[in-house]
C-alpha cells in the first residue's frame, strides 16, 4: 500500500467519525483549560492562527467561480442580511430581558448576539450540505453591516453610554486575518493548482486536513476560555439557556426564511446557520476593553461560544435532517 492510498483511508476515516472526533476535542478542550489554567493564555494565542488555517482549507475547497456566482444571488443575501439585522436582533433583544437585572450579563448578550458569524459558519454550513460559496460570498457584507449596526443597536437596546466601548478595530482586524488573508491564500493556491501538481498537491493535503484542523480549533477555544468560565460558573449559568434557546428559534426562523424566500435547500441550511452562529472571537477584544465592574461581558461571550460549538457540533447532523435533500421525481417506466 503506497503513502498516498494510507493517507486517503485516514481522510475517509476521519470524515466518517468527524461530528465524534469534534465532541472529543470539546471534551479535551475543556480537560486541558481546567487541568492546566496556566495554559489559557497560550492557547487564546493560537485561537487566530489555527482559525485562519481552518479558513483557508475551507476557502480552497470552494471554487472561487463559485463565489462570483454567489454573489449575485440577491435573493439568498437579502434573506440573509434581513434575517441577521432585522429579525435576530429583536431575538436577541427579547431573550436579554432574562438577564435584564444584571447590567454586565445584558450587555454580554447583546454584544455576541448581535453579530453574525462569518468565520466558521461556513465551515459547519459546509457540513451539512449548505451553500458554503454563498455564504462565503456573504462574510465582507456581514462584517460590514455589523460594523455598522452593531453601535446603533447597543445605543437603543443597551443605552448610550455603551458606545463609549465599540471600537471597529476588532472587526476590521478580523476582516483581513481570516477573511481577506486565507481568501487571498486559496485563490493563489488554486491559480497554482491549474498550472503545477505543487498546487494540486496543496489543495489535496489541506483538503484532507479540514478535520484535524477543525478538531485542534475547537480544542484551543474550549481550553483557552474554560477555566476562566468556570471561575464564575454561578454567574453564568443563567446565560447557558438563553444561548440554547437562541440557536433553536435562530436556526427554526432561517429554515422559516429559508423557504419564504424559496432556496433551495443547501441555501436553506446556509440560511439556518448564519441566522444561529454569532462572531464571539471577534466580539471578545471589545468585552475585554471594558471597565474592570463589567468583568463578567467577556466571559459571557465566551459562554455563548462554548454553548454555540456544541450545538454547531449537532446541527451538522440535524439541520439535514431538518431541511431533507429533495425527493427527484421517478422517471416513468
Amino acid at each position: 500500500m503506497t503513502i498516498r492510498s494510507r493517507a486517503a483511508r485516514v481522510v475517509v476515516w476521519w470524515d466518517e467519525r468527524q461530528v465524534s472526533l469534534y465532541l472529543v476535542a470539546i471534551a479535551a478542550g475543556a480537560v486541558l483549560g481546567l487541568s492546566a489554567p496556566g495554559a489559557a493564555p497560550t492557547l487564546e494565542h493560537a485561537i487566530n492562527p489555527v482559525l485562519a488555517l481552518l479558513l483557508f482549507a475551507t476557502f480552497l475547497s470552494v471554487p472561487l467561480i463559485e463565489v462570483g456566482r454567489a454573489l449575485g444571488d440577491v435573493r439568498f443575501l437579502g434573506t440573509v442580511l434581513a434575517g441577521n439585522f432585522v429579525v435576530v436582533p429583536l431575538l436577541a433583544f427579547g431573550l436579554s430581558r432574562v438577564v435584564a437585572d444584571d447590567r454586565a450579563l445584558v450587555l454580554g448578550v447583546l454584544l455576541v448576539l448581535l453579530a453574525p458569524c462569518i468565520d466558521y459558519v461556513i465551515v459547519f454550513t459546509g457540513l451539512a450540505g449548505g451553500a458554503r460559496a454563498r455564504l462565503l460570498a456573504a462574510a465582507p457584507l456581514l462584517m460590514l453591516a455589523q460594523v455598522l449596526l452593531l453601535p446603533f443597536y447597543l445605543w437603543v437596546f443597551a443605552g448610550r453610554e455603551v458606545l463609549d466601548v465599540v471600537d471597529v478595530g476588532p472587526f476590521v482586524e478580523a476582516l483581513l486575518l481570516l477573511i481577506v488573508a486565507p481568501l487571498s491564500g486559496a485563490a493563489l493556491v488554486q491559480a497554482l493548482g491549474r498550472r503545477s501538481s505543487a498546487g494540486s498537491a496543496a489543495e489535496d493535503v489541506m483538503a484532507g486536513a479540514m478535520v484535524p484542523l477543525m478538531v485542534a480549533t475547537l480544542t484551543v477555544v474550549i481550553g483557552s476560555q474554560v477555566a476562566a468560565v468556570g471561575s464564575r460558573a454561578l454567574d453564568l449559568a443563567r446565560l447557558v439557556p438563553v444561548y440554547a434557546v437562541f440557536v433553536a428559534v435562530a436556526v427554526a426562523l432561517g429554515m422559516l426564511a429559508g423557504r419564504a424566500a424559496r432556496l433551495d435547500v443547501a441555501g436553506t441550511r446556509a440560511v439556518a446557520f448564519s441566522f444561529a452562529t454569532r462572531n464571539s472571537l471577534v466580539v471578545l477584544p471589545l468585552a475585554l476593553a471594558l471597565p474592570a465592574e463589567l468583568d463578567l461581558v467577556p466571559l459571557a461571550v465566551v459562554t455563548q461560544t462554548m454553548v454555540e460549538l456544541v450545538a454547531m457540533v449537532v446541527l451538522v447532523r440535524l439541520v439535514p435532517r431538518l431541511v431533507p435533500p429533495e425527493r427527484q421525481p421517478i422517471p416513468p417506466v
